[in-house]
């Protein structure tokens, strides 16, 4: 689903030390660089997020998938993404996969292994399910980053799903950060929770809150509109790409303002 995978590419690469802290659960560790993902053998292969860090002194790479549903090829293509970023590198490495959907990646066993007399092998990495993660606690954290996420983490008992991504939602309107930071961050928010809520809750609360026009206009959630709507637009003619975006779009947000993606697009061809 490339939505998902390129917002959640998008966050990662904007807030890369909130994954790091996610991942690795640790204090110590210094952001270096966003390296390339690209890792060319005889076929092409990318990784979703490669960065460089130090830890206590020594250079290491951070690796992290996204996955929204469960795959039995995980271990090896993990085992591959690992051995070749190390190739490449010469540096070790801490990878994970991030489940997305609470039903996926129960099974995943967080290692690949050869068991081969005398050519044994295991190649490990972290599983991180979000909806086993303390929602609560990415809330008061405050992390932006993760923010987006949190409407699939798990929720407080006493707390529903409605009431919960409300509480994400407010969280994110009260970071001391500038409003069109916000805007991308609820951008985010809005497509990544489409994975365990209804389109019709997402935007209920979001014309509640007066936010669609913003997160339309401004956010991630924009771009991706717009680039959609270019690709299909170069494939099949201009009118015709844009029929399909807003078709589809309309289709998985009833209650949008298609008027007000119209006139966004309309400004963003002018700018041409």
């Amino acid at each position: 689903m490339p939505q998902y995978d390129t917002i959640s590419k998008h966050f990662i690469q904007t807030y890369p030390q909130d994954f790091i802290q996610l991942s690795l659960q640790r204090d110590d560790v210094q952001f270096l660089d966003i390296l390339d993902t690209e890792q060319p053998t005889t076929q092409t292969h990318h990784m979703d997020s490669l960065i460089k860090v130090q830890i206590a002194g020594e250079e290491a790479l951070v690796h992290h998938e996204f996955q929204t549903t469960t795959d039995p090829t995980m271990p090896i293509r993990m085992a591959g993404y690992i051995v070749r970023a190390i190739e490449t590198h010469h540096l070790p490495i801490y990878s994970s996969v991030i489940y997305l959907r609470s039903n996926a990646g129960k099974n995943d066993p967080g290692h690949y292994i050869q068991n081969l007399p005398g050519h044994h092998l295991i190649v490990q990495y972290s599983v991180i399910r979000l909806i086993e993660i303390e929602g609560q606690h990415i809330l008061d954290e405050g992390h932006a980053g993760l923010l987006p996420f949190a409407p699939l983490m798990k929720r407080p008992d006493e707390m529903d799903s409605e009431a919960w991504l409300q509480a994400c939602i407010d969280t994110t309107k009260a970071l001391p950060l500038e409003e069109s930071i916000k805007v991308d961050i609820l951008g985010g928010l809005t497509i990544l929770s489409g994975l365990a809520y209804a389109p019709a809750t997402i935007s209920h609360i979001l014309y509640q809150e007066g936010l669609m026009d913003a997160i339309m206009r401004e956010s991630s959630f924009a771009q991706y509109i717009m680039k959609q709507a270019r690709e299909e637009g170069r494939e099949e003619g201009r009118e015709e790409g844009y029929r399909k975006i807003f078709a589809a779009i309309q289709k998985t947000y009833p209650d949008i303002d298609m008027e007000a993606i119209r006139a966004v697009l309309k400004e963003e061809n002018g700018k041409k």
